[in-house]
């Protein structure tokens, strides 16, 4: 879906997780986040294969289903080209900034258009009330793993420093470089690696209200 906003189109897409809790039977779930996880990662594990005849799947006599629970909304937001993306859930928001928007090519040196877009987002944490940021570096798997490990960190370390020159001098950061780990798209197409190539911004949801369902 493309709409447009002050000469900007975005695409929106909207995703609700839902789990039923089945009698006796726990939930059984595909691979998904860890709470240590970097915003946007998934586990790699594969989805439990399931027999729909196992009579541990059945209802035992006078039980009935529990009510369906939503655990999270997600929303996702992204420029037409891919520059930025924002994902918001009931728990924390993430922009995630390519690293073309911000940075010449292998260089940590934010780049004149870099400075606005970081404070757009420092406003954004400061209108939620956050306390806490974490900012997570990304790169493509082209060169060595230890020198994405270093320019990954390096640009994190770019991106923390403009925020700190904006919010509130007691607010903590957590800023990591994960190199070629996590990626977002497939490494083996250029428009997959410029994906891949970013810096995620990410704070709690606490004074800006929870997403509706």
């Amino acid at each position: 879906m493309t709409t447009t906003t002050a000469g900007r189109r975005h695409r929106l897409a909207a995703l609700a997780v839902v789990v039923i809790l089945v009698g006796p039977v726990g939930p059984v779930g595909s691979g998904s986040a860890f709470a240590d996880d970097p915003p946007g990662s998934t586990s790699s594990s594969p989805p439990p294969a399931i027999d729909a005849n196992s009579p541990n799947l059945m209802l035992p006599d006078g039980a009935t289903l529990a009510p369906a629970k939503v655990l999270d909304i997600k929303q996702i937001v992204e420029e037409e080209g891919g520059e930025q993306r924002r994902e918001d859930t009931n728990v924390d928001v993430t922009f995630a900034l390519q690293a073309e928007v911000l940075f010449a090519k292998n260089s940590a040196k934010l780049g004149p258009a870099a400075t606005a877009r970081i404070r757009a987002i420092a406003s954004e944490v400061r209108t939620q009330g956050s306390g806490r940021v974490r900012v997570f570096g990304f790169t493509d798997n082209l060169g060595t793993y230890e020198h994405g490990l270093k320019l990954s960190k390096e640009r994190a370390v770019a991106v923390q420093q403009v925020l700190a020159r904006e919010l509130d001098p007691g607010t903590a950061y957590d800023i990591r470089g994960y190199s070629e780990d996590y990626p977002i798209a497939d490494n083996r197409t250029e428009e997959g690696r410029k994906k891949n190539r970013r810096v995620e911004i990410s704070f709690p949801r606490t004074g800006g209200g929870a997403l509706k369902g």
